[in-house]
């Protein structure tokens, strides 16, 4: 049904509507938008209708028209049920196909709504501008539902603020304009089951020059020098930039603050004037003078209320903010130490409360609680980004966050925080690395530095001074939904790798960090949450991560503490406690979340390691301790966590940690040296000095030499696992079948935390797919996804599989996911492989278990996930580069198998820690009298110090001794190789040729 069709006369509305006789005479008669009888259907975009929407499967609610004789409005009502876990509601889009609506005559929008006397928040949402209801500005507002039965909810949409947390397109132009309306939205409560009904929604009253007509101020804080003028520029903005009907007047006067009037400035008062006829964007100024005395002084406040008529009113009044002058920590010439400690002693608790609190960006209620509670950070988690999600919209929110701390007394700026595991991962168009088990795979530290170096760039340049990165875990199990986050199994290779952390900060001593291209760096997650085995997890539906590790004193020490006293050696700013629990063998305590393990914090951590940064908790980690919220926050902070992130519990944290403080369960000890940790960062990031973004290097984001280090990173990742008969790399000349879902989807190919939290398959972000780099790279390539095409005539077959995007415990093995290859892509494989030659290339962030078709399957490549630079991807398939990456982790026969690792006393996999085939050279030919010789010599550069020849010593003998096994794997082979790679990490080049002359033995021997 047209919408034209549900404009009824008044006089039927009177005889229909229970409110409609209220109506003021003057008043235009409603406009019906639902009235749930059935004339708008259940539907989706482009059509008109109402549809359901959610986080997941489960978070959608069910809808239906039902029949209800106490229906408000005619005899049904729109009911419906609910169960929602992360978010979920429905819309009503106008459709697309049409011209939007004109809603700008009437005050506001109502319906009836059930009541069940929940005193849970329904947000309700209206569509305004854009291309249609899913492409426009969203705006919102809430109703508390604590009432019984049907009650009118009735909206002005003066009431209506643009949402800052999720918007689908770009800021269109922040004005609520209300001629080309497309809709509203209807969220429904979180964590309870739930009934509702509603009926009658319509559009209500007269609409007054308010609804059209805003004032705005610059900013809502302008500091401004002791003695300087601050200048307030006030604006008017009209809906489609139309001229004020009536006058608009603007009363100005400063009151209150803390800056004494006459003392501290001169007060001012007045009125400002936009005549009848002024057109929108017409701008006036107030000029607030500020006095210059010669005293030494913290940041003073002078508000300056407005009063407005004739239009809306800003949402909060602007204050001049006279900045902090002439005391000590203000002196960048003086040592950090003395700067923090002067600072620190002028503070109060409830500053430093402040200080050790990080909010989620998305969750501020209110942008003045900046500075109402003096907080410390704030962070951006997966996928929460600005719009439109561009450098520059990144620099320009996190400068105004920025902004409001200069409104605290010491003008302490917020050190803002991302999860930039794999480049700027938030970022649309940044570039995109391999996750850290393809740079595990390259062996190559210097290209680990150097894909930090790119990701500190161009996180730097959107203003963000904060990496929650490298993870340091040693990834043991690979049906942990995280173990692609990790550099391997093997500690002495995730050591290796930590050369990234340069790459991020610079050098150790910390002189680099307030570089416009270097970032504060997070070693996480500390410690052992590599370890946890597989269903130990109690968090939801997860089965590994965040569960339990379970390990001796030695191999605590050994395996997952190991990399973390290398961070602290290199210099690492920060460190992220991990969500899981740690279960030391003996003891005597069982399992114990790190959070609250100040032995391995205060203890280990602070004291034996000598970390001298600060501590900062995981994603509300501390909900998850024993006790109540003060026992929370007691506990953690006593343990040695600095920093709290406490995404939307800001208040309660600040307050609990306080009281906790008062009451003597938390020493002031305690808190001093937390915020003296904090503020010593912010000194060496240069963050008093140069607060907002310096956005020079902006311009390199996603540029050509930014994307050749990720091409290289991503060529250096690949690994070799078979290659019957030379079948890599091909021939541009050779006919190429291309198959299988990963080789043309760069969502897939970038895996989890890559512009969302867990990902998505699809074109998320600009790339180069592994199909396109094969076309790029001069490839007779022919694709056919699902193989349907006909295979006759081809000279080779690639197929590319293997996983979609997960992130954390969602992507666990038995949460959903296994290790096995989807019935698509088995179905592709084996299409594909028994038409001709065939290589398979595993896009996945573990080992996939293919050892069923590896018979039929010519060459196996493990591609991990390469990142948005698929070019490097088709270098080494067309022999631009040579193959040359080895397993980080063990790739196992089956998942019975799991977990296996590297110096395992049973050892049987399908290709051991190590392994990976070279087409750098031809291997070299030799046998046991040639390892010997290359053993001596090797022994002999251990002695000599000479690292260099012993890697490559050792890498000879490697690959005389693959050359030898060819696909013969065995149990016996295995382990010695696996070992031999541990012993070259750690500096052992006799020791590793000595072991690879007995995998050489077992190979020359497979029966024995």
């Amino acid at each position: 049904m047209r919408r034209t069709a549900l404009l009824v006369s008044a006089a039927l509305l009177a005889g229909l509507l229970p409110w409609a006789t209220a109506r003021a005479a003057d008043e235009p008669a409603p406009v019906p938008v639902d009235r749930f009888e059935g004339e708008v259907p259940f539907a989706a975009q482009p059509a008109e209708g109402i549809f359901t929407w959610g986080g997941d499967s489960d978070d959608p609610p069910a809808l239906e028209l039902a029949a209800r004789a106490d229906a408000p409005e005619g005899t049904k009502v729109l009911a419906g049920s609910y169960d929602i876990s992360g978010y979920g509601g429905f819309t009503h889009d106008y459709a697309a196909g049409e011209p939007a609506h004109d809603w700008s005559a009437h005050r506001g929008i109502r319906f009836w709504w059930d009541g069940r006397n929940n005193g849970k928040k329904i947000a309700f949402e209206i569509k305004d501008g854009g291309a249609n209801g899913e492409a426009s500005e969203l705006w919102t507002t809430s109703f508390t539902d604590d009432f019984t039965g049907w009650k009118l909810i009735q909206i002005p949409f003066t009431d209506f603020t643009y949402r800052t947390d999720y918007q689908p397109v770009g800021g269109i132009d922040h004005v609520l304009g209300l001629t080309q309306m497309w809709g509203y939205a209807v969220t429904l409560p979180v964590g309870v089951k739930g009934h509702f009904a509603m009926d009658g929604v319509e559009l209500y009253g007269t609409a007054d020059q308010s609804l059209r007509a805003s004032v705005t101020t610059d900013a809502a804080v302008h500091p401004v020098k002791e003695g300087d003028t601050a200048t307030v520029r006030v604006t008017l903005a009209t809906t489609g930039a139309k001229p004020v009907d009536d006058p608009v007047t603007v009363g100005y006067t400063t009151e209150g603050g803390t800056a004494e009037p006459g003392k501290d400035y001169t007060p001012v008062s007045g009125t400002l004037t936009f005549p009848a006829g002024t057109a929108s964007g017409a701008s006036r100024t107030i000029q607030v003078p500020t006095l210059k005395d010669k005293a030494a002084e913290s940041a003073e406040t002078i508000p300056l209320k407005l009063t407005v008529t004739g239009a809306k009113a800003p949402a909060e009044s602007p204050q001049v903010v006279i900045d902090a002058h002439g005391l000590p920590y203000l002196n960048a010439k003086l040592p950090v130490k003395k700067r923090v400690a002067d600072l620190l002693g002028r503070m109060s608790l409830r500053e430093k409360a402040g200080q050790m609190t990080q909010a989620e960006r998305g969750a501020v209620g209110r942008p003045g609680d900046i500075a109402d509670y003096d907080l410390g950070s704030l962070l951006s988690g997966g996928g929460s980004t600005p719009t439109p999600n561009t450098p520059e919209a990144w620099a320009k929110m996190i400068d105004g966050y920025q902004l409001r701390a200069q409104a605290t007394r010491f003008q302490i700026p917020l050190i803002y925080g991302v999860d930039a595991v794999h480049g700027h991962n938030n970022l649309v168009g940044a570039t995109v690395m391999p996750h850290n088990i393809g740079i595990g795979a390259t062996r190559d530290p210097r290209l680990a530095e150097k894909a930090g170096a790119v990701t500190a760039a161009e996180v730097r340049a959107t203003g963000i001074p904060w990496d929650f990165a490298p993870c340091l875990c040693v990834s043991r199990d690979e049906r942990w939904g995280r173990s692609y986050e990790s550099f391997g199994e093997d500690p002495a290779l995730v050591q290796s790798m930590e050369t990234v952390i340069q790459g991020l900060q610079g050098r150790a001593n910390g002189k680099d960090l307030s570089r416009g291209d270097k970032v504060l760096a997070t070693a996480k997650h500390f410690v052992g949450d590599g370890g946890t085995a597989y269903g130990s997890s109690t968090t939801g539906s997860y089965t590994t991560d965040q569960g339990v590790t379970t390990v001796t004193r030695q191999q605590l020490e050994a395996v997952h503490l190991a990399p973390f006293g290398t961070a602290v050696d290199r210099g690492v700013g920060t460190v992220m406690p991990s969500y899981s629990s740690l279960d030391v063998i003996g003891d005597g305590r069982g399992p114990v979340k790190m959070h609250a393990r100040a032995d391995m914090i205060n203890g280990v951590l602070k004291g034996r390691m000598g970390f001298d940064g600060f501590v900062i908790s995981d994603w509300n980690a501390i909900d998850q301790l024993p006790g109540d919220y003060a026992s929370h926050v007691r506990t953690s902070v006593n343990a040695g966590v600095d920093m709290m992130m406490v995404p939307y519990t800001y208040k309660d944290f600040t307050a609990t940690l306080v009281d906790e403080v008062t009451a003597g369960r938390i020493s002031e000890r305690r808190i001093d040296d937390a915020v003296s940790r904090i503020l010593t960062q912010k000194f060496r990031l240069g963050l008093f000095e140069h607060p907002y973004a310096d956005t020079g290097g902006a311009a390199a984001i996603g540029s050509p030499a930014h994307r050749e280090v990720a091409r290289q990173a991503a060529a250096e990742s690949q690994v070799l696992l078979k290659n019957s008969g030379g079948l890599l790399p091909l021939k541009k000349s050779e006919k190429v079948y291309v198959a299988g879902s990963n080789a043309d989807d760069i969502g897939n190919q970038t895996g989890g935390w890559t512009v969302t939290w867990q990902g998505s398959s699809g074109n998320i972000t600009p790339g180069t797919t592994i199909l396109q780099g094969m076309r790029e790279a001069g490839g007779n390539v022919t694709y056919s996804k699902d193989a349907s095409a006909p295979t006759g005539g081809y000279d080779v077959g690639v197929v590319v599989v293997g996983e979609t995007p997960y992130a954390e415990g969602v992507g666990d093995v038995g949460n959903g996911h296994d290790l096995q290859l989807s019935a698509a892509d088995k179905a592709a494989v084996d299409k594909v492989c028994a038409a001709m030659k065939c290589a398979v290339l595993t896009v996945s962030g573990r080992p996939q278990l293919i050892g069923d078709r590896l018979d039929r399957i010519d060459a196996l490549v493990a591609s991990w996930l390469p990142g948005t630079e698929g070019e490097g991807v088709a270098d080494v398939l067309y022999g631009k580069r040579p193959f040359t990456g080895q397993l980080p982790v063990t790739w196992p026969r089956s998942q019975e198998q799991l977990p296996i690792n590297v110096g395992d006393a049973s050892y049987d996999p399908q290709f051991p820690y190590g392994w990976g085939l070279t087409t750098l050279a031809e291997a070299p030919q030799g046998g046991a009298g040639t390892l010997r010789a290359l053993g001596a010599a090797a022994a002999a550069a251990e002695r000599a110090g000479d690292g260099r020849a012993g890697r490559a010593l050792v890498t000879k003998a490697r690959l005389i001794v693959q050359r030898k096994a060819g696909q013969r794997v065995t149990a016996a082979m295995a382990g010695p190789f696996a070992d031999a790679d541990h012993l070259l990490l750690t500096g052992k080049y006799g020791k590793a040729v000595r072991k690879l002359e007995e995998a050489y033995k077992a190979a020359a021997n497979p029966a024995a």
